[in-house]
């Protein structure tokens, strides 16, 4: 393909998006395709001579949106948003022509320093405490992972190295201090709740430390509060363990819980003070909710400057914010912590500017070596939007959850809520035939309540257990969701509870 040839494919495949997203809600929103189904679609082999552009385009419609799931589709009401923009797409168009690995300054100057910058605008823009920027006091700063789950992984092995350092007698020599380390791993642990998202346990997996689930429950609006967290510490310590990380929740994936980071500190002050050598790594996980703390008024409602004292936050910019899938922004306090851990020189990456300290390289500050250009489509997304752009998108989509909510609270006979609304989640189920239906019969209820409403094509909902409690997820985050969609959504839902509740 030359450059006349890309200019004719470029401007089809763009008007093809175009209509996609004009047309999306003509789609159903769940992929029917069985499994296998592509294979038996494409040959076993790849071609020998290459295919004109149009015939592989022709197969996009064809062969592949047949086995798509529709995120953006204005019905999608499961899990979280995953969402994109037009400024988001093209930062990607341009990513990919100034392709390069990039894992330090000089493989492109521009593609570090950008990601610096609008990692600090978002920082602000969030309300993130001062120590989180790159011109901090400690500092800190922001970089962008492919994923939350990579995010914590990143700061639990931080954790890890930080706390090893500070717990095991430096004038060892080096036999009695490899033991010293590996008695100590064995007793180390990462703690989460049973709320938190499976990424902390998985890390804790992959590190080969322990890892303890702390329950919280429906009383608290399972989050995790102060004085649980000191009886879990409690525990720890009393069986010989050493807890070193913690995995906080700013939206919880189940129910958008905001875990009590003024009890956290208490707590943690009252078991390792902070800065002590032996304190517990806090990282805050705001994956999807973060994003709404754009607004200033959820930035006062959920405390965000109280993780000052807390070691590291991420949040997705693909979830909540406009910006396509993956841009997950990673902040730490002291970036020392990320390259005292990560650093892996070799001759090969040496260059004056890094070698003389004058420049950052993202490569000691993640897992991977190499990197993507990702904070172009930041960039791209922040300028299109401005702060404004962005809160009024987060407040729609946030009051159509309320409104959604309303709703459901004005039919009791139909629908009970468990949690919410919460950062436009509503978590609800049904309400049964009379009050002496069992909790295994309101389950069955709700469960089938839920696979109707997805059996219809037409919109796609998730569901979750809270404490033996069979309930469905409704989110109302995605960018194309109106009011529209979100009334025909409860009305499906009326219904089908109504004919449910006949039969």
């Amino acid at each position: 393909m030359d450059s006349k040839g890309f200019r004719e494919a470029a401007i089809s495949s763009i008007d093809e998006i175009i209509n996609y997203y004009d047309n999306i809600g003509d789609r159903d929103v769940v992929s029917t395709v069985e499994p296998g189904y592509l294979r038996k679609l494409l040959p076993s082999e790849a071609p020998e001579a290459g295919e004109p552009w149009g015939d592989i385009q022709r197969d996009i419609e064809a062969k592949i949106l047949p086995g798509i799931t529709h995120w953006q589709h204005p019905g999608f009401h499961a899990f979280f948003p995953c969402a994109t923009s037009y400024p988001s797409i093209l930062g990607e168009l341009y990513s990919s022509a100034l392709s390069g690995a990039c894992f330090n300054w000089i493989c492109s100057p521009a593609v570090t320093e950008l990601e610096t910058i609008v990692l600090d605008w978002l920082a602000k823009l969030l309300g993130l405490p001062e120590c989180f920027l790159s011109t901090g006091p400690t500092r800190g700063g922001g970089v962008i992972q492919g994923s939350a789950s990579e995010a914590v992984l990143t700061a639990m092995v931080a954790a890890r190295d930080k706390y090893l350092r500070e717990t095991v007698p430096a004038d060892l020599d080096e036999e009695a201090r490899e033991d010293a380390i590996a008695h100590k791993r064995s007793r180390m642990v990462a703690l989460a709740t049973t709320m938190t998202h499976s990424s902390t346990k998985k890390a804790a997996i992959i590190l080969g430390t322990r890892f303890k689930a702390v329950p919280v429950h429906a009383k608290d609006s399972y989050a995790l509060t102060g004085p649980v967290l000191a009886a879990a510490l409690a525990d720890c310590r009393a069986r010989g363990l050493e807890p070193f990380f913690l995995a906080a929740t700013l939206g919880t994936t189940d129910t958008c819980a905001v875990d009590d980071f003024a009890g956290i500190t208490s707590a943690l002050a009252d078991f390792v003070p902070a800065g002590s050598p032996g304190e517990v790594w806090v990282h805050v996980d705001a994956a999807y909710a973060g994003a709404a703390l754009v607004c200033p008024e959820v930035q006062t409602a959920t405390g965000i400057n109280l993780v000052s004292g807390f070691h590291s936050f991420d949040m997705n910019m693909h979830k909540w914010l406009l910006t396509n899938f993956d841009a997950s922004c990673l902040f730490v306090r002291d970036r020392n912590w990320f390259i005292q851990a990560l650093s892996i020189n070799q001759a090969v990456y040496s260059n004056a500017a890094t070698d003389g300290g004058l420049v950052t390289d993202y490569r000691e500050w993640q897992i991977p070596l190499g990197r993507r250009f990702r904070s172009l489509k930041i960039w791209f997304v922040l300028r299109s939007y401005g702060a404004s752009g962005l809160q009024a998108y987060i407040r729609r989509t946030t009051q159509l959850g309320e409104d959604f909510a309303s709703w459901v609270r004005d039919r009791p006979d139909l629908f009970e809520i468990l949690t919410g609304p919460s950062f436009a989640l509503t978590v609800f189920r049904m309400a049964g035939r009379t009050e002496d239906d069992t909790l295994e019969q309101r389950n069955a209820m709700t469960k089938a309540l839920c696979e109707k409403i997805n059996g219809t094509g037409k919109m796609w909902v998730t569901s979750t257990l809270l404490d033996g409690k069979f309930a469905i997820r409704m989110m109302t985050g995605v960018r194309l969701t109106e009011k529209e969609h979100v009334e025909l959504a409860f009305k499906t839902f009326v219904d089908t509870a109504e004919d449910i509740l006949k039969s």
